[in-house]
């Protein structure tokens, strides 16, 4: 994710095209290089070589998130709760309807990142479990483009392996995706429960727990492309056998 804030929009757009023009410059790198090297498949080894990059960034990132929970005393929180925050009395507001004039309408927004000071070492493990799901989650699609470019390279775009690849793909998003949703919800909770004590107001009596429907769709999309990829396989074995046989027959 890049963000960037300001006071004006331009300053803010001007962080985010710097950064977006790097990433393309390393892409242009990447294709320089395949080029250079005389390669006829530039767009499959730019696809492995960015794909392989962010498998790697992703296990670093991995490894700082378990060094993390060993190393400090703090656990930070990134799931819903049941805790609502209002707006701050001093922020001008009115109730939807009450005026003519344009005004904000009073609401408030819920408690959803948030930091843990002198956490347990059980919290701080949980917050980091909650933390490597979502990092898995997110390196899934860059694992599954790396193994098909991988086998494409060789001449093995209609393989068993590759098949393979798409519909454990499509299995990992779905567990990966719910497990996701669940321990960070479950590890905010339980950062609240831990940090407030039992009479405080803001104590959360229940654990809000959500599931969103993301990881279900691109699964179904793997399984459909890993589909397609079994008919190419099939399509390929007939043409062998064809070929076998016309060579008998000459």
């Amino acid at each position: 994710m890049i963000t960037f804030g300001s006071e004006a929009v331009w300053p803010s757009l001007l962080n985010i095209a710097i950064a977006l023009a790097v990433g393309a410059a390393v892409v242009a790198l990447v294709v320089w290089n395949s080029r250079r090297r005389g390669s006829r498949t530039v767009t499959l080894d730019a696809a492995l070589t960015l794909s392989g990059w962010w498998v790697i960034l992703s296990a670093l990132g991995a490894i700082a998130v378990v060094v993390k929970a060993f190393a400090v005393d703090w656990a930070e929180l990134h799931g819903r709760t049941v805790v609502f925050l209002d707006w701050p009395a001093a922020l001008p507001c009115s109730e939807f309807g009450d005026g003519a004039n344009t005004a904000l309408t009073c609401g408030g927004t819920e408690l959803t990142d948030f930091t843990v000071g002198n956490a347990s070492l059980g919290l701080r493990l949980l917050a980091a479990a909650a933390q490597l799901s979502s990092l898995a989650l997110a390196t899934v699609p860059a694992v599954v483009l790396a193994l098909i470019c991988f086998h494409t390279l060789r001449g093995r775009a209609f393989s068993l392996v590759v098949t393979r690849a798409l519909v454990g793909g499509a299995v990992a998003l779905v567990v990966l995706g719910v497990a996701s949703d669940l321990s960070n919800g479950i590890a905010a909770t339980a950062g609240l429960r831990e940090a407030l004590p039992i009479g405080s107001p803001w104590y959360p009596a229940a654990y809000q727990l959500t599931v969103t429907p993301l990881p279900f769709a691109a699964a179904l999309g793997l399984l459909a492309l890993a589909a397609v990829f079994r008919q190419g396989m099939r399509l390929e074995q007939q043409r062998a056998a064809l070929e076998k046989e016309t060579e008998g027959l000459v």
